[in-house]
């Protein structure tokens, strides 16, 4: 595992883009040039020595000097490595700000229409379960249960928005 003084003995990290530069190092890398490459599942990822780490923990190594558990992306692009848009949270919490899923023909997390029984249905997952909240007879209706239990049970504020 990489320490914080590796990280910075390698590349440089401006937190207000987010970018990794390369320093001047022995992995044969141009001083300047930004770090990594993306993956199929949009994350940035960078080699160095014998590992690869994702760029959101290492910004998060390189200003907080830990490995958290998870790291949130606030505004759920994978790519935005300020390290403003990133926090340091549990399980739980990276659960209670997913995007919207890519599936979601409502436009609206935990809202779907139900055809057999020609209504809305609305419904929140927490620990693992699904939380009934209603059937009803207009999307609005369902959009608002669904909403009014996204911050009873502390939901980011986020949670559902459209990824980038």
């Amino acid at each position: 595992m990489i320490t914080q003084h590796e990280l910075k003995e390698n590349l440089d990290y401006d937190p207000g883009d987010g970018i990794f530069r390369w320093r001047n190092s022995g992995y044969g890398k141009f001083a300047g040039q930004a770090a990594g490459t993306v993956t199929v599942n949009g994350y940035r990822i960078i080699g160095i020595g014998q590992g690869k780490y994702y760029a959101h923990r290492l910004a998060w190594l390189y200003v907080h000097g830990e490995f958290p558990e998870k790291i949130d992306h606030i505004n759920h692009d994978r790519q935005d490595n300020r390290i403003e848009n990133l926090r340091s949270v549990n399980v739980r919490a990276n659960a209670m700000n997913a995007a919207l899923r890519k599936d979601n023909t409502s436009g609206h997390v935990g809202v779907e229409w139900l055809e057999a029984n020609k209504k809305w249905r609305a419904r929140v997952c927490l620990h693992g379960k699904t939380k009934h909240l209603g059937l009803f007879d207009t999307k609005e209706k369902a959009v608002n249960a669904r909403v009014s239990a996204s911050k009873r049970y502390g939901f980011h504020e986020n949670h559902g928005s459209v990824a980038n």
